[in-house]
């Protein structure tokens, strides 16, 4: 048997998070996001959350959600995932402590009620948009990177004969992104992941340009991921229409056959073209909200982008960063709302000067603020600011005012974007492309974060910590780490 020397860093933190969570009979699920570990839990009372928080690799706990939440960072988590993993499979056919059926018991009242509050039409639509383009976001983050770079030895005037090969490996994927779309949505909604990836294959096939609807020649890649995940979503309702109806002797041949038929033909001649119309309104529409309100819609997206964050609904972006990215290359919209998180920092930077006697709040700032310069939020979010209240006012100014600096050069004509979705921050300037070159895109970005940091940090500093909070804050931050996220009033974050 290995000892905890022998393991590696990942290893050690998959074996020192698991008795903390309740140990093997506790866990039901292991997923990750970007930068989440995902458990599902039978008992959540079992949760040591003090000496999980403490651990070095754990950044924050979100607890406001079906799943468990530990944050460890970007690339992190994908490393402790597996080992979590492996532990988990280990050691499950080892006897336990007698304690699962008794925790499944114990559980089941607390998780049933859970589930139905959380449960709300518009939370399962945005999980459920999470889970399908959630699992993209390494490869666009990939290919934007290398279309990022292969932008700068063009413009250098570097390397010509490699240009053409980081053009292709960055558009590759790109250009067939609506297959994927396409399976992950089937894979969803319970279909047959790869007869959705089929049906979405439609919208990219260069064949289309043969086909006529509506009076117009349809082109390839019309209507984008929108398109891609209306035709999987209909073809999972055709494809269980079928199986409840045909006979199982000939289901293997007549379901697909069906699904993909029926589904191929109103993609072709109804949803390429609707969708289409879609994906060009969004575009002309985030083009005109910054070419001609840049400022006023600046300071409205970076300055409710924190609370939408907290809430869950920025889900509810995804789709429309990836359609923006596929038709313009760039998405102009994540920018602006990567100051929210420059507001956070500046708010975080205010909290641990004004507050120099509190050593266990710094300690936290201090742990936490390399993750929220790389665009990671929630330990801050979590850990320092929403627990205090008023600071989390105060970020939100600060992002907003950064939000004002992007779009009030949007309206001068110097719009900037990212061309890929996940990160944020300091880890965004590999990913930015714009309309006045790489120096000026950059400088408007890192004026804009500038803007966030310092905006932030004066609300703060003079108006975000009131002499109630100075005095309470031990005990709230205390709290705080003990898993109780509570403002100074003793409620709730919103």
């Amino acid at each position: 048997m290995r000892t905890t020397n022998d393991l590696t860093p990942h290893a050690a933190t998959a074996a020192a998070i698991l008795p903390l969570v309740g140990g093997v009979a506790n866990v039901t699920s292991v997923a990750h996001c970007m930068t989440r570990l995902r458990l599902g839990l039978r008992d959540r009372t079992l949760v040591r959350e003090d000496a999980l928080r403490s651990l070095p690799a754990v950044l924050g706990v979100v607890t406001d959600d079906d799943s468990y939440q530990i944050v460890l960072g970007p690339g992190t988590v994908a490393r402790v995932t597996p080992e979590f993993e492996a532990l988990v499979a280990g050691t499950a056919g080892a006897p336990d402590t007698g304690t699962a059926d008794a925790l499944a018991a114990r559980g089941a009242e607390w998780k049933a009620a859970r589930q139905q509050r959380n449960a709300t039409p518009l939370k399962l639509l945005l999980r459920r948009i999470a889970n399908i383009f959630v699992p993209l976001i390494p490869a666009l983050i990939g290919c934007g990177v290398i279309a990022g770079l292969g932008g700068l030895l063009v413009n250098l005037g570097w390397l010509p004969s490699l240009t053409p090969a980081l053009a292709a490996i960055a558009s590759g994927f790109m250009a067939l992104i609506a297959v994927f779309v396409g399976h992950n949505t089937a894979k969803e909604f319970g279909g047959t992941p790869v007869l959705g990836g089929a049906v979405a294959a439609i919208v990219v096939y260069a064949g289309v340009a043969k086909v006529t609807a509506f009076g117009m020649t349809l082109a390839p890649g019309q209507g984008g991921v929108l398109g891609a995940l209306a035709a999987a979503l209909l073809g999972t309702y055709v494809e269980k229409w079928c199986r409840r109806r045909v006979p199982e002797a000939l289901d293997v041949l007549v379901t697909p056959t069906l699904t993909v038929l029926i589904t191929g033909l109103v993609t072709l001649y109804v949803l390429m073209y609707t969708a289409g119309e879609l994906s060009t309104a969004i575009g002309t529409g985030a083009n005109w909200l910054l070419d001609h309100t840049g400022v006023f819609a600046g300071l409205v997206l970076g300055g409710l982008f924190l609370p939408l964050v907290m809430l869950g609904l920025h889900q509810a972006l995804i789709p429309l960063h990836t359609t923006l990215i596929q038709q313009q290359g760039y998405t102009v919209l994540l920018p602006v709302l990567a100051m929210a998180g420059a507001g956070q920092v500046g708010a975080a930077l205010a909290v641990y000067v004004r507050l120099h006697h509190d050593q266990s709040l710094r300690t936290t700032i201090r742990s936490a603020l390399p993750a929220g310069l790389l665009g990671v939020g929630e330990p801050l979010i979590y850990g320092v600011s929403l627990p205090l209240g008023r600071p989390f006012v105060t970020a939100c100014a600060g992002g907003a005012a950064g939000g004002a600096f992007v779009g009030f050069f949007s309206m001068l004509g110097d719009k900037i974007g990212s061309t890929a979705i996940g990160p944020s921050g300091w880890a965004l300037f590999p990913l930015l492309k714009g309309t006045g070159g790489l120096v000026l895109t950059a400088s408007i970005y890192a004026g804009g974060l500038l803007t966030g940091y310092v905006v932030g940090f004066a609300a703060t500093y003079f108006f975000g910590l009131g002499r109630t909070v100075r005095g309470a804050v031990s005990g709230v931050c205390d709290s705080s780490k003990e898993g109780q996220d509570t403002d100074p009033g003793g409620n709730p974050p919103p």
